[in-house]
C-alpha cells in the first residue's frame, strides 16, 4: 500500500462526505444551530434563582414598626412587596396565582415588638414547592436585615430576634416535590405519545410509497389527518387514565380541580400534540428528521420552557415570549392549577381556548401537508 494512494483515497473520502453534509441541511442545522441555543439557553434563559417575586403585605397594624416590615421587602431584588387592603383579596390573587406569598401583620404587632415576641403569618403559594421555598428564605432575611437596621439606629435589641415568623404553604402544605412535579409530568408525557408517535406516521408513509397509492382514491387530505389522529387519541387518553391513576393513589397528589375540567384540557393538549407531529412528519417525508424535528420542537421546549424545571419569570423578556407561544406552557400553568389550587373559571377557560385554537391551527397546517401532489 504506497502512501500515496492512501493520501488521495482519504482526500476522496472526506471531500465526498463534506458534499454530503453540506447537502444535508436538516443535519447541518442539528449541528450547528443546537449547540448555540443550547449555550444561550443555559449562559443567559435560564436561571433557578427566583427575583421580584410578587408578595402581599396585609397590614393589620398601621404603626412604625409594622411599617418598617413591609419597608424590608422593598430593599432586596428577590421580592416585589405590594399593599393589600384585605386578607380576602390577597386571598383572591393568591388563588389566581398572582402571588408567591402573603405576609399578614397582626393587629398586636407593635405591643408584641415592645414585649419581645412579635409575630408575623407568612403564607407560602405551594403549587411551585422551589419557588415557595426560596421565597420563605427570601422573607426570613429581608425582616432580620430590617431589624438589625433598626437596632442599629436605635440601640437597642434586633427586630428579627424578637419577630417569630407563622408560616403556612398553601396549595401544597407540606413542600412534597412530587406533587409539583407530577402534573408536570403528565405534560411531558402527553409531547412524548402525541408527537413523537404522529411525527413518524405520513413520513413512513412517504418512504414507503404507499401515501402516493391513497391520492388515486376518493380519500381527502383532512379525512387522512383525523384517521390518523383517532388511533392515538384513544392511546394518549389511555395514558392519561394511566397518569391520572399514579398521580392520585401511588403518589397521592391532590386533586382539587374538576375531573371533567383535567380531562377536557388534556385532550385538547393530546389533540395539540399528535397533529403537531403530523404536521412535522407531513413536512419532512423522512422518518429520522421527523424524529429529531418533533424531539427539538416538542419534547425539549416542553421540559425546558414550560416552567416544569425553570420558573418562566426568571428568564429574559425573549426567551418568555418564546415560552409563552408554546402550548405546553400553558397546559402546564392550567394543568398545575387544576391539580393543587382547584379550579379558576376564568384561567380555564382563557388556556382552554388558546389550546383550542392551536388544535385547528395544526389540523389544518397538517392537512396541507397532505395535498394531492407528489411535488414538494
Amino acid at each position: 500500500m504506497s502512501q500515496s494512494g492512501f493520501a488521495q483515497r482519504m482526500v476522496a473520502l472526506i471531500r465526498k462526505e463534506v458534499r454530503q453534509m453540506v447537502r444535508d441541511r436538516s443535519n447541518l442545522a442539528v449541528g450547528l444551530l443546537l449547540p448555540i441555543a443550547l449555550i444561550l439557553l443555559f449562559g443567559y434563559g435560564l436561571s433557578l434563582d427566583v427575583e421580584h417575586a410578587p408578595i402581599a403585605v396585609v397590614m393589620d397594624d398601621t404603626s412604625p414598626p409594622a411599617r418598617d416590615v413591609f419597608a424590608a421587602f422593598q430593599g432586596t431584588p428577590y421580592l416585589d412587596p405590594r399593599w393589600a387592603g384585605s386578607m380576602q383579596d390577597a386571598e383572591r390573587r393568591m388563588l389566581a396565582g398572582d402571588l408567591d406569598a402573603i405576609v399578614r401583620v397582626p393587629p398586636d404587632f407593635s405591643r408584641r415588638v415592645a414585649s419581645g415576641d412579635a409575630r408575623i403569618q407568612l403564607l407560602l403559594n405551594g403549587v411551585d414547592s422551589t419557588t415557595a421555598t426560596s421565597v420563605e428564605g427570601y422573607v426570613g432575611g429581608a425582616i432580620a436585615t430590617q431589624g438589625l437596621k433598626m437596632a442599629d439606629r436605635t440601640g437597642g435589641a434586633p427586630m428579627g430576634g424578637g419577630v417569630v415568623v407563622q408560616q403556612r404553604m398553601w396549595f401544597n402544605e407540606a413542600g412534597i416535590s412530587t406533587w409539583y412535579l407530577v402534573p408536570g409530568l403528565l405534560v411531558l408525557i402527553m409531547t412524548l405519545t402525541g408527537a413523537f408517535l404522529t411525527s413518524l406516521l405520513i413520513a413512513r408513509e412517504w418512504e414507503r410509497g404507499t401515501l402516493e397509492s391513497l391520492f388515486v382514491t376518493p380519500v381527502r387530505p383532512l379525512e387522512l389527518v383525523l384517521s390518523k389522529l383517532v388511533p392515538y387519541v384513544a392511546i394518549g387518553l389511555i395514558d392519561l387514565a394511566m397518569c391520572l391513576v399514579a398521580a392520585r393513589w401511588m403518589f397521592e397528589v391532590p386533586i382539587r380541580g374538576s375531573l371533567i375540567v383535567i380531562v377536557v384540557a388534556s385532550f385538547l393538549y393530546l389533540v395539540v400534540s399528535l397533529a403537531m407531529g403530523l404536521f412535522i412528519s407531513g413536512v419532512t417525508r423522512n422518518q429520522f428528521q421527523a424524529s429529531q424535528m418533533a424531539l427539538l420542537t416538542s419534547f425539549m421546549p416542553a421540559m425546558m420552557l414550560s416552567g416544569f424545571v425553570f420558573d418562566l419569570r426568571n428568564m429574559p423578556s425573549v426567551v418568555r415570549g418564546i415560552s409563552e407561544v408554546l402550548p405546553a406552557t400553558h397546559f402546564m400553568n392550567l394543568i398545575k392549577t387544576l391539580f393543587l389550587a382547584g379550579n379558576n373559571a376564568a384561567l380555564v377557560l382563557r388556556e382552554c381556548a388558546i389550546l383550542a385554537l392551536y388544535a385547528v391551527v395544526l389540523i389544518f397546517a397538517a392537512r396541507r401537508t397532505l395535498r394531492k401532489t407528489l411535488d414538494r
